[in-house]
């Protein structure tokens, strides 16, 4: 199944391939062969799931995108101290050719401008150009997650016509910014910006950052953790040049744009977007790239400056219904489908606050459940807050899911409080694939229901005629049974009505003859909780016969009831006048609480899990 983060991407790419303003890059003779049609989008999480559209495979040249990479280079090989001497951290306010040098001691502004850049480079180590060069590859293929090599024709077109870097290159050196021959940090400035990647290369560049320095998908380290923060920082307030303060305004976050078209912003600690667009505004940056990082920045709720309320882990727990199952007691047969197809419904129980970062690896594990799922249940009790972006990612979950017949199943939530804008988000025609249910234990058994009728399970008995049909009495001989028959009383009880109640003394066991019945508490702050439901052949009250005592909970009819009961001192007479009965009714009732003891241990294990 498409995830509702492709299907975003997809729609979003084409409303923004229409757009044709802007221009590519004609001043590097090169770069001015790129076609404006052109237009990848990216996205890459820090697990290292990648969502893509359009022309991600196209090859670019980097361009100023490596600039904060190789700062970073620059921070591991000289340290922070050297590199704060050769190069500032403040914002120029100027476009990024531009020649912008402290006055007395010619250190440029910051390392995003050109002059920066070619300060930057001259600190890279290396006895020889060839090993300086081998040094800022490797760093940007760890970043990439494969290794890149340069577009030799845009390098020797850069360098030809490269007359005003060479001049800032020269102007660098006068000051001892660049302390050695200007025209080895040009060489490497030329060759660094002439590196060629594609959109999904650049996106798991950002999402590098974002993870601390450490690529997601292959684990290498691309910089030391320290010294992401230092890079960031410089991305957030020069990236792009004088655009910068409109972009943190409008978009909120950390950002590079190249001329060659590539755009990459990083959200720290959760993802990285990349755009390719080559047509570019009269700043250099990417036309359609800005307007795409905006929008998503905007829909999904990513501007860094808006954080949401800390929380832990969004989902608390993740089970499926072979593991864990409603408190609805079942036949041996239905037990045994739900344990075959339990697994094509999963339970999401969440919690804290959901976002796009959020909620992006709960519908990951939606989509790509290797056992692809019929029933996804999400569980809001201790959600505190959706804001509208985890809203419009759950409204195309659910259209994603009602094309393809499988459903979302929302338990402990209402329409009208945390989901407000669901309904209108929702098409009409995909309300089909979502129900709401009250109780988490209550969509479990919604979920039950419907794989047992697609599965051919059969409906629990509503009625059984004679006690030798009861569990408790299999294997009883007739005439122990016909005993039995002059022991017991009939109870019958209307809905609603409490056959036992908490707290009265344990002095009978009932043998359910007919309708259904559940087992309950009352909860301190009022309300109920269903411990057990129970149908037609099932019992309750059972400690009467094995402690006395009192009853621990209270038993209320949720149907029309009819019941047999037998009290202590009738099970008394049974163990005297026929033990063989006793015992056998001991020994089913024995059974009986095993089974429900295996799916307890069951259901621990699976939300300890």
């Amino acid at each position: 199944m498409t995830s509702p983060i492709q299907d975003y991407l997809e729609r979003l790419h084409r409303e923004l391939a229409g757009i044709t303003d802007g221009q590519v890059a004609t001043y590097i003779p090169e770069l001015a062969k790129a076609d404006p049609a052109g237009f990848g989008i990216a996205i890459a999480t820090v697990d290292g799931r990648v969502y893509e559209v359009g022309s991600t495979h196209m090859p670019f040249t980097i361009q100023s995108i490596s600039k904060p990479l190789v700062y970073g280079v620059a921070l591991e090989d000289r340290g922070v101290d050297h590199v704060r001497r050769t190069v500032g951290v403040e914002p120029s306010g100027d476009a990024f050719n531009s020649i912008s040098l402290e006055p007395e001691t010619g250190r440029p502004m910051n390392p995003m401008i050109n002059a920066g850049a070619i300060a930057t480079s001259s600190l890279v180590a290396g006895a020889t150009r060839e090993q300086r060069l081998a040094r800022v590859l490797a760093a940007m293929s760890a970043y990439a997650g494969r290794a890149l090599g340069i577009d030799e024709a845009v390098f020797e077109s850069e360098r030809a016509t490269g007359h005003r870097n060479r001049a800032i290159g020269h102007m660098l050196r006068n000051y001892d910014i660049v302390t050695e021959d200007p025209e080895e940090a040009l060489d490497l400035y030329f060759r660094q910006c002439s590196v060629l990647i594609d959109c999904r290369d650049l996106a798991l560049m950002a999402a590098t950052l974002a993870n601390g320095g450490t690529n997601p998908v292959t684990g290498a380290s691309a910089v030391r953790s320290e010294f992401v923060g230092p890079i960031l920082s410089v991305m957030a307030t020069c990236g792009v040049y004088d655009f910068t303060g409109e972009w943190v305004y409008r978009v909120g976050l950390p950002a590079k744009s190249g001329v060659g078209g590539g755009i990459m912003a990083v959200l720290p600690g959760q993802l990285g977007i990349a755009v390719y667009s080559p047509a570019l505004d009269e700043r250099g940056n990417s036309v359609r790239g800005v307007k795409a990082c905006e929008t998503i920045s905007r829909d999904l709720g990513l501007h860094f400056l808006q954080p949401p309320r800390a929380s832990v882990s969004t989902v608390r727990a993740s089970y499926t219904l072979a593991e864990l199952r409603s408190k609805r007691r079942r036949s041996a047969a239905e037990n045994s489908l739900l344990a075959e197809h339990g697994a094509a419904a999963r339970v999401f129980e969440l919690q804290g606050d959901l976002r796009f970062a959020t909620i992006e690896p709960v519908l990951h594990a939606i989509v790509d459940d290797p056992r692809p799922l019929q029933f996804a249940v999400l569980d809001f009790k201790r959600v505190s807050h959706v804001d509208g972006a985890a809203t419009r990612m759950l409204a195309a979950l659910i259209g994603r899911c009602a094309g393809r017949g499988q459903h979302v199943v929302l338990t402990r939530v209402r329409r009208g409080e945390l989901l407000a804008a669901l309904d209108t988000e929702i098409d009409p025609r995909n309300a089909r694939a979502l129900s709401f249910q009250p109780q988490l234990d209550l969509g479990l058994e919604w979920c039950e229901r419907a794989l047992l009728a697609q599965h051919g399970g059969t409906h629990a008995s509503s009625a059984i005629d004679r006690l030798a049909d009861h569990r408790l009495c299999e294997g009883a001989a007739p005439e122990d049974v016909a005993f039995l028959e002059t022991l017991v009383s009939r109870v019958q009880s209307e809905p609603g009505a409490l056959l036992v109640r908490r707290g009265d003394p344990a002095d009978a066991i009932y043998f359910l003859m007919r309708g259904e019945v559940s087992v309950v508490v009352d909860l301190p702050g009022g309300g109920q909780k269903r411990l057990s439901t129970l149908s037609a052949g099932m019992s309750f009250g059972e400690m009467a016969l094995l402690a006395g005592g009192q009853r621990s909970a209270s038993a209320r009819a949720d149907t029309p009831v009819d019941c047999c009961t037998l009290d202590r001192e009738a099970f008394a007479r049974l163990e005297t006048e026929r033990p063989a009965l006793a015992l056998r009714l001991l020994r089913n009732l024995l059974q009986g609480t095993l089974q429900t003891a295996v799916q307890l241990t069951g259901e621990v294990a699976a939300l300890e899990g």
